[in-house]
């Protein structure tokens, strides 16, 4: 049985880590373990847990800036944001159950190191968009620190971007600084009935380029509605394409008019106020969560191409199922029964677009042989062994996570 530290400061984590270094013994480096189902399992000795790592230390709502400790849930900050009518505009996602981690909650380290970002996405930003600050602990022991409490305030390397989206490869997160934003006081989806992949993928396009500040735009096909927690459009029979505003009432109400006129020749529009539940379906993939004997890809794809590649899928990999957010541009797909041929087939449809596919959600089984991760270029390969060698020479953080041997 493998060693298990939960350290409750800074301090003590700089400890495991230099026990680490010294006695040659890799660490699987997590938050919570709410995402510990997505890329290898890391090739290590003892675990570095750092949901004990918790508390909010500073929130300024008039500055926008929040700094929390790596372990903090990510609920409980969300909590504290909401009495303040603010919010972590980059909407982070809730993978517990399509991951089936129902009791793992997820932490913002976990959120920051794996770079996760909802529907907002593409009017907001990524979750790296919104990292101003961090302290963390490398591979050689050597704590450091970057960023600070404002956005330009960045002199010499951007560690926050670095760090974001590494999966704990590079150096471990104590603490994080964020940019927060107010919350909208109103949000309305105007919701387009009946329309193929090849329609949706054009009324999203259209949408986003009008004026209308969209804030999400996502396509569920016919076969998965059945699947939303919102019974209007579970009940509806039909495929939804999903159009999100949000602001102050008024300008809503005035975007979502036009937006239902520019729309009006696809098909059926119905607007919902509220309804928050229909953006969590997309957000936390809940489409796919009860079904875990399937794979599930994320796949990014340019968002013209988005029908495109769901048809090449189709044809190459029988009994595929998906749906799409950030207007085309990012496809969840579940696949049954995945293989070597299934898994060659998909990463070449995505290559064919210049998109890339990450693996999600497999089993073990498929986990210890696939490639998870998007294969890199030599260049980009070569570069990212060069970053590893340099936060973390003798390679005990999360080795093998994102790629073997590295």
């Amino acid at each position: 049985m493998q060693d298990r530290f939960k350290p409750e400061t800074s301090a003590q984590a700089l400890d495991v880590i230099s026990w680490g270094l010294a006695n040659k013994k890799p660490l699987e480096i997590q938050g919570a373990g709410s995402k510990r189902a997505i890329g290898h399992r890391p090739q290590s000795a003892a675990t570095l847990s750092l949901s004990g790592l918790k508390g909010i230390s500073l929130y300024e709502p008039e500055e926008l800036v929040l700094t929390a400790a790596a372990g903090t849930p990510v609920a409980e900050i969300e909590a504290v944001l909401a009495k303040k009518n603010q919010e972590l505009a980059f909407e982070p996602a809730d993978f517990s159950r399509l991951l089936g981690a129902t009791d793992a909650p997820g932490t913002i380290g976990g959120i920051m190191a794996a770079n996760i970002s909802g529907p907002r996405r593409l009017k907001a930003g990524a979750a790296r968009d919104h990292f101003l600050g961090l302290k963390a602990i490398s591979g050689r022991a050597e704590e450091f620190k970057s960023g600070g409490r404002v956005v330009k305030n960045v002199t010499g390397y951007d560690l926050c971007k670095g760090l974001a989206g590494s999966w704990g490869t590079l150096a471990v997160l104590t603490e994080v600084t964020l940019k927060v934003l107010p919350a909208a006081e109103q949000t309305t989806t105007v919701v387009v009935a009946g329309l193929s992949d090849v329609e949706a993928m054009s009324a999203m396009s259209m949408a986003m380029n009008s004026s209308c500040e969209v804030s999400g735009a996502a396509h569920i096909p016919a076969n998965l509605v059945t699947r939303s927690c919102f019974k209007d459009i579970a009940n509806s029979g039909t495929s939804a394409t999903l159009l999100r505003l949000e602001g102050i009432a008024p300008s809503v109400e005035y975007r979502a008019t036009q937006l239902q006129t520019l729309l009006s020749s696809l098909g059926s529009i119905t607007k919902e106020t509220g309804a928050d539940e229909i953006w969590r379906d997309v957000r936390d993939v809940h489409y796919f969560a009860e079904n875990q004997e399937k794979a599930v890809w994320k796949l990014s794809v340019p968002p013209a191409q988005g029908a495109l590649v769901t048809s090449a899928v189709a044809d190459e990999v029988p009994g595929v199922e998906y749906f799409f957010d950030w207007a085309g541009g990012l496809i969840w797909a579940a696949v049954p029964g995945l293989n070597n041929a299934s898994q060659t087939a998909i990463r070449k449809c995505l290559e064919a677009c210049g998109g890339h596919a990450t693996l999600f959600r497999a089993p073990e089984e498929v986990r210890s042989t696939a490639d998870i991760f998007h294969t890199l270029e030599p260049g980009l390969m070569a570069l990212t062994k060069n970053l590893k060698d340099n936060f973390d020479p003798s390679g005990i953080l999360n080795p093998g996570r994102m790629y073997r041997n590295l």
